[in-house]
Parts: C-alpha cells; structure tokens; sequence
C-alpha cells in the first residue's frame, strides 16, 4: 500500500501527479464514491485506501482515491467480492503498477544502451582505415587463389623433375670437355 503524507495545508500529496492531489474532505469523497463516510473509515481501516492527512490530521481524498473507492464498491457489490479479496486485488493491482513502471524504467534503460551501442559502432566505424577489416567473402576467394597458384607451383614442379637436362659441362667451356 502506498503512503501519502499530507503537505501542512491539506491540500496536497507526497505525489507530484494531478489525480494524485488530496483535496477532498471525507463527506465529499464518500458522496463521490456512493458510499457512507463510515464506510470509508472502514475502508482506512481495512488498508484498502490511504488518504493524505492534514496537520490538524483532516482525511484528504484525491481522485485517485475516489476512483479506488468506486473500483471498491463495484467489486463488493456487483461482484460479490468480500473486503479480504478486495484487499487482494488492491495489493495485486499496486505490485502490477509497480512492475509496470519497472518495465518502462527498463525499457527506457535498454533504449539509451542501444543507442550507446550504436554510437560506439558507428565512431568504431568512423576511426577504422579502408582495408583494416577484410570481409569474409575476400577471404575465402584469396584463399581459393592461393591454392590454385599452388596448384600450379606443383605441376611446374614435376615437369621440371621429369625433363631431361642438357649437356653437362666437362671443361672450362667446352661441352666435350676440351678434347677434341
């Protein structure tokens, strides 16, 4: 459950939002909700409503409140729904809020690293030299050329261990040797 404080003067909430101002006096609230003023003490009682106090510890409703107060009686009236499961759904419906402005405190977190990460990309990117990084396709072709020159390194290779050489020099010059 939430507690509110009030501001001195009674009219205002710990909260800074517009339904969350506490303007209304218990006779007005219980009138707004269509309820009995004893049943909203009841209500307080029960931590199924927290209203902001004055400092003279006046209730003060906000319309937040009221709607709550509504909420309260539709389920115990319409549907049957005793105080206790009230209560249930009550707490079960502030742990949802609570989650609720987690996941978008989340994802509002997520977005910023996102975009942090694409910053860092893009000045990774902006600093790097042309030929500094080579794709993977250049790769597998200038590994595909290198076998194949290879490939001909071998051949010529062979041919050259298979071919008879000339004449082998005897003498200073001469292929017979200097005899002749």
């Amino acid at each position: 459950m939430r507690k509110r404080e009030g501001s001195g003067q009674g009219e205002r909430a710990s909260s800074s939002s517009p339904q969350d101002r506490a303007v209304y006096i218990i006779s007005v609230a219980a009138e707004l909700a269509g309820v009995h003023p004893q049943t909203l003490r009841i209500y307080e009682r029960k931590g199924l409503v927290m209203p902001a106090r004055t400092a003279g510890n006046t209730r003060r409703y906000s319309d937040k409140d009221i709607e709550r107060l509504r909420m309260i009686q539709r389920l115990t009236q319409a549907e049957g729904i005793n105080l206790a499961g009230v209560r249930m759904i009550v707490e079960m419906e502030s742990q949802l809020e609570l989650m609720r402005r987690r996941v978008e405190g989340l994802d509002r977190e997520l977005e910023q690293a996102r975009r942090r990460v694409q910053e860092e990309i893009e000045r990774v990117r902006s600093r790097s030299r042309v030929g500094e990084i080579v794709p993977l396709s250049s790769m597998l072709g200038l590994r595909l050329r290198l076998r194949e020159a290879e490939a001909i390194g071998r051949q010529q290779r062979r041919k050259a261990a298979t071919t008879l050489p000339g004449p082998i020099p005897v003498g200073p010059g001469e292929p017979d040797g200097g005899q002749g």
